[in-house]
This record gives C-alpha cells, structure tokens and sequence, in this order.
C-alpha cells in the first residue's frame, strides 16, 4: 500500500507563493510517476504539474508559467511550488502516485493514478 500526506498549504497573500510537498511511504517512490491535481468545490479535478520517474515534467498550461514541479527520490518527497497567486489557485490540492508507469499513459489525467492524498487547502486572500 502506498500512502501520499500533503503538507504546506494554507492562507496566502494574492501575488504570493506556495510550495506545496508530498511524502510517500509505502512504496517504490523511485518508479512514480508523481502528479499534482487541484479541486474547487462544484468542479472538477484539474491536472496542474507532474513529473515521471525520469524527471520530465509536464505542466498545464492555465499554470505553466508559475509553478515548478521537482521531486527529492531520497526523501520519497515531490513539492510543487506555486508562484503569482490569484483567487482562481484557491483550491484543495491532491498530490498523486501512477506506480504502473505504462508507457502511453497520459498522466494528465486523473484516473491514471492509482494513489492519493488526502489534500491540502490553499486559500489566496484578496
């Protein structure tokens, strides 16, 4: 089983910053592709940034501009940090595991991951 816990979300200022982190335990963190997605209530998951086993990152574009995506493999740990906030990053953010690494995989899509967090809540003030 492998487990996901976000950490570092919060109350920040409109044109702050954010950077996000999720610890992964219970498995082969190494061979995950890792992925961030964020909620609003009413709305749908969105895919914001992830990051494949061989370090190649993928941004969406609404975002690409203002975020980076990096993982730590010896701390079993992906961040995301978020810059220039506005009350649209005003989200529930999901860190996300795809442990089957298929090939053809596009892992912008949510249902590709096979593990989840539990969420953090960002909150950009006005």
């Amino acid at each position: 089983q492998v487990q996901l816990v976000e950490s570092g979300g919060g109350l920040v200022q409109l044109g702050g910053s954010v950077r996000l982190s999720c610890e992964v335990s219970g498995g082969t963190f190494i061979s995950y592709t890792m992925g961030w997605f964020r909620e609003a209530p009413g709305k749908e998951r969105e895919f914001v940034a992830c990051i494949n086993r061989y370090g190649i990152k993928t941004y969406a574009n609404s975002v690409k501009n203002r975020v980076t995506i990096a993982r730590d493999n010896t701390k079993s740990t992906v961040s995301l940090q978020m810059n220039s906030l506005t009350p649209e990053d005003t989200d529930v953010y999901y860190c996300a595991a795809d442990t089957k690494n298929m090939v053809l995989s596009s892992r912008s899509l949510s249902a590709e991951y096979d593990y989840w967090g539990q969420g953090t809540q960002v909150t950009v003030s006005t």
